[in-house]
This record gives C-alpha cells, structure tokens and sequence, in this order.
C-alpha cells in the first residue's frame, strides 16, 4: 500500500461523499426539511456529543451499544457521540422547550455515529432527517406522522413504496401475562425477529398458540388486522390493537392510495418505542427509506411518567438511491479580473462562475482542464472549444 493509499484509508463503514453527491444530498435534504417546515416542524438543532448520562437517558437507554463514548478533557466527565438525534430532540422538549406550548412540532438535520453497522445498513456514519411530535396521545399524532413522511418521500420524487405497521408493546404484553422468565423472553424476541416458527415453539410454552398466530398476522393491513382481531389478548395488547384500527382509518381517510401492510411481532430497531411503530420501504430494496413510531419523552422527575410523542426519521442514504443525479449546472470561465458586478449577474442568470487566477493564461484551455462548458468573452458566454 503506497503513501496515498494509506491516507485515503477510512475506518469500515465511513466513507467520503465527493461534490457532485455531497450537492446532491445537500438539496434533497433542503427540500425535506422545506417540506417539514411548510407542515409546521420548526427546525432545531443538537449538538454531535453530550454528557454520557444526558444522552443515555429515557429513550437514549436502548442506543448505549451503539453509542461512541469519550472522555472530556475540560469537564473530565465522560461524553457519548450521539447515535441517533431524536432522544437529544426529546432532552431539548422537555429542558429547553419544556415551557413551550404541546403539541410541538420539530425537525432536525445531522450525523450520527454508530458503534457497528448492520448487515442491511452497514454504514456507521448517518445522515439522519426528521421529524418529532411531542406532546400529544392522539391517534391523529400518529396518523399526522406517517402521512408526513410519506408525502416529503413523495415530493423529492420516490413513489412506489409502501408503509408497514408495527406494534412493538404486543409482544412484551403476551410475555407478561403469561409470566415468562426473562430468559425465555429473549429466546422468543429472538425467534420472532428470525420469523421461526419452531424456535418459538421450544420456548414459548403455553403463549405458543398466540405468538404463532402474530407471526401468521403478517401482510396486507386487513387482513393482518383480521387475524389480529380474533386473538384473545391482554389488556395492553387488546387497546393498542384497538388504537391501529383508529390509526389504520385515519390514513385510509387521509391518504387512500398508499400501501398499508402490518407485521405485529417486529420489533427489531423498536427498543424504545411504546406504541405504533411504522417502516417505509420501496418494492425492490432491502433497507428502510424511512422509520418511526411512538415513545415517551422522559419526564422532568424520575416520578414522572413522561409525555407522549411520536416521529419519524427518514434515510437519505437510500433515498438518493433511487434518484436520478441531476444534470449538471452550467460552468463558466470567467478571467479573475471580471467584476463583481458580471460575476453577479451570471449568477442570477444560473451560470456557476470559475476564476482563472493566471491572467496570462488561455482561457478556452483552462476551460476544458476545470470541467467548464463556457467562457465568458466579450460578447457574453462562449462554448469552451476542446
């Protein structure tokens, strides 16, 4: 490996995004967080690293495997880079905001750094896009966030993609009730999450039947909601079941053309979330182009219960993906004595404006060497002649 080689090498599952995609993720980014803007999401923004035991609380408590931990040499108290944004927008909630008017309504733009990437999404560096409802218990929150998703996906131009259902608190319910050992509890979240019928089977016991029929629950939203409906569950079940069906009526009302299906056993990328949870995936691809669900925002005592919300983040990575690059931009050569003033109007005029810094040199060859179309000549702008 030469010299070069060795300074372009990155740590696994990081990576350089170069300027033609680097202004492409910039743009469809905008346009999400414009979107989010438009439907009411004010913008805020985190910081990359917090105090290990503000960032690891409430909801942040499932993300400590994944979080990058270091030592702050001012305080000398330890620090975590964040691995996902929304337990901070649930931190600035209830600190920052905690005086502000409910529901709010935020939007957030940012990196996060992840221990270890999975096998479907094997970066560790994310740009992470989204949007959190905070504050209200309303089955409309929920709706107001799938269809929300679902419409910026839409306005950058994806389509074709459906929005699957999942109720991460029926599983652990059904554990409860039937009072199994937290050994068998986590044979069985591991069997589901395999879709292993006979694994559940060996350790399940007498919740056998029930589980199994969940797992059979998943397809198309009626008729995974039938199934589900002619199931014998506990309370906690029994009423965030009866919450999908006000969820699922809602987004048939709201928007009757989009794809529903419902999977009641996933849970995987659900450990904090505590009610409706969704995914929204493209016919073809493997990896979500957005996830989200419901949790609660840790309270201002430890007494406190904490206060309901919902969102949503979307996945740039996999939404650049299915677009098309667009065209490049016009680029001119102008000589770096052009004033400000012709600069400007090219400007306005859509052109990308390159300075020659040699006065002596050739003009039309300089051109062609930094990837110009035009030079500008005394008439205005001229093909570059290669």
């Amino acid at each position: 490996m030469t010299e070069k080689e060795k300074h372009a090498l990155l740590p696994a599952g990081l990576r350089d995004v170069l300027p033609d995609d680097a202004a492409f993720e910039a743009d469809i980014v905008e346009r999400i967080m414009a979107f989010f803007g438009q439907n009411g999401y004010e913008r805020v923004k985190a910081p990359l690293t917090e105090f290990e035991d503000g960032l690891l609380s409430g909801a942040g408590v499932a993300l400590a495997p994944q979080t990058f931990r270091l030592m702050d040499p001012v305080s000398q108290r330890m620090m975590g880079v964040r691995a996902d944004i929304t337990p901070q927008i649930a931190r600035i909630a209830r600190t920052r905001l905690g005086e502000s008017p409910r529901p709010l309504r935020l939007s957030y733009a940012g990196d996060v750094l992840r221990v270890r990437g999975s096998q479907l999404r094997p970066e560790r560096q994310i740009l992470q896009v989204g949007a959190e409802l905070i504050g209200s218990g309303s089955p409309l929150a929920d709706t107001e966030i799938i269809i929300l998703a679902a419409n910026a996906i839409s306005t950058i131009g994806v389509d074709n993609f459906s929005v699957d259902l999942t109720v991460p608190r029926l599983v652990p319910s059904i554990v409860d009730q039937y009072e199994l050992s937290e050994g068998a509890a986590a044979e069985i979240r591991a069997a589901l999450d395999r879709k292993d019928p006979e694994a559940v089977r060996s350790v399940a016991g007498p919740a056998t039947d029930i589980l199994i029929s969940m797992l059979e629950a998943t397809g198309t939203v009626d008729s995974a909601l039938d199934t589900l409906k002619a199931l014998n569950l506990p309370e906690t079940a029994a009423a965030e079941r009866e919450r999908l069906e006000v969820v699922v009526g809602h987004l048939r009302g709201a928007s009757p053309e989009l794809q529903l299906t419902l999977d009641p056993a996933e849970n995987r990328g659900f450990e904090y979330h505590t009610g409706i949870g969704f995914s929204i995936f493209a016919k073809g691809l493997a990896g979500e182009l957005a996830r989200g669900g419901r949790y609660r925002v840790e309270g201002k005592s430890i007494d406190e219960d904490g206060e309901r919300a919902t969102g949503v983040t979307l996945y740039t990575d996999t939404l650049l993906g299915m677009l098309p690059k667009p065209a490049g931009r016009k680029r001119i050569l102008v000589s770096g004595t052009t004033s400000r003033e012709t600069i400007l109007r090219l400007q306005e005029e859509d052109w990308i404006t390159v300075s020659a810094l040699e006065i002596s040199s050739d003009l039309n060859a300089e051109a062609i060497r930094l990837g110009c179309s035009h030079i500008l000549g005394k008439t205005g702008p001229e093909p570059a002649k290669g």
